[in-house]
């Protein structure tokens, strides 16, 4: 089957959310995927059904209406290997979206901003290796927050950006992962295509309020909100939060981690009645959830992590968290 211009058209310009995605699902066979999606880059995010509207939204206009995987040239904004624009970021004390140039460069293998328009030095540099990137319109309150975050001293930083035109959010979110593909053909280069994807970028496993107690198990629990980024699980007083109030290494289940329901007893100082205990070789994290479906839910996740055996290189990481002061 073959979509014509006016009936894409016609289609794209009633309702995009709810007939016209049912439309181009109904035309997605392998003759319109032959002639529409000819020269997908690798690296480039095809979005299913989990994922937000403007990812969804701006696959279907890049493929129907601007055609750019139909000529190479039209992939250049994500494929040139630098990109350079303005996003507004979420200032780290304030909390207010001020306007910051942000170049995006392979060749130095980083992303950086910029705090004025003019400034020579950057105020911040991201190493391209720890960069991730994912949208999270609900968290950040606008359909085009993306939420990006790198190591620096191999703890969590986050940025907060968005920028009204869609195409240049999903356009930046892309350039990202380019670079990260092409650096990590150089770094891995017995990997394939199909094993370098995934790491491209990632969403995180988990996110949620719990409330926590210090190492002592003796302070009042108090309500943070939780991430479940791949093997670390980090917590913030608020959502937006640019550091991480603490990291947990999350190992493996041979390396003596486990997660168990419940608290120990004798623990006092909760709100909420739905415990979680973290065991790790050193200590045991206590943690409560609100709802019995948010402890299954979290401890489901956990335990994901935990039936996954360590990758080499990430037992250097269990080290850092082992000596961190």
């Amino acid at each position: 089957m073959v979509v014509c211009c006016s009936l894409w058209s016609t289609c794209f310009k009633s309702s995009f959310f709810s007939s016209p995605l049912q439309f181009m699902d109904s035309v997605g066979n392998n003759a319109a995927k032959a002639k529409y999606e000819q020269i997908v880059p690798a690296f480039y995010y095809r979005p299913t059904h989990k994922d937000c509207i403007l990812l969804r939204e701006q696959w279907i206009r890049a493929k129907y209406e601007r055609k750019e995987f139909l000529c190479v040239e039209r992939q250049e904004p994500y494929s040139a290997g630098y990109r350079e624009g303005f996003l507004w970021k979420r200032g780290r004390d304030k909390g207010q979206y001020l306007s910051r140039k942000f170049i995006l460069s392979e060749r130095e293998g980083v992303l950086k901003y910029f705090n004025k328009h003019d400034a020579r030095e950057p105020k911040t540099i991201m190493r391209i290796n720890t960069l991730n990137a994912t949208f999270q319109p609900t968290k950040i309150g606008t359909a085009h927050g993306l939420q990006i975050t790198h190591l620096k001293d191999n703890s969590t930083r986050n940025i907060f950006v968005y920028q009204e035109d869609g195409k240049e959010m999903v356009d930046w979110f892309n350039a990202i992962r380019a670079a990260r593909f092409h650096y990590m053909q150089v770094a891995f280069p017995g990997a394939s295509t199909s094993e370098l994807l995934p790491k491209l970028t990632r969403n995180y496993i988990k996110e949620g309020y719990m409330e926590k107690t210090g190492p002592k198990h003796t302070e009042g629990f108090k309500k943070r909100w939780f991430t479940l980024d791949d093997r670390r699980l980090m917590y913030f007083k608020d959502p937006l939060d640019a550091y991480a109030r603490g990291e947990v290494f999350i190992g493996s289940r041979e390396n003596s981690y486990t997660t168990l329901p419940g608290l120990p007893p004798n623990i006092q100082g909760y709100h909420w009645q739905f415990g979680i205990t973290i065991v790790t070789p050193d200590r045991k994290f206590l943690l409560v959830c609100e709802t019995e479906e948010d402890q299954k839910d979290w401890i489901a996740a956990l335990q994901t992590v935990i039936n996954r055996p360590m990758l080499p290189q990430e037992y250097a990481v269990e080290a850092y968290f082992k000596h961190k002061p």
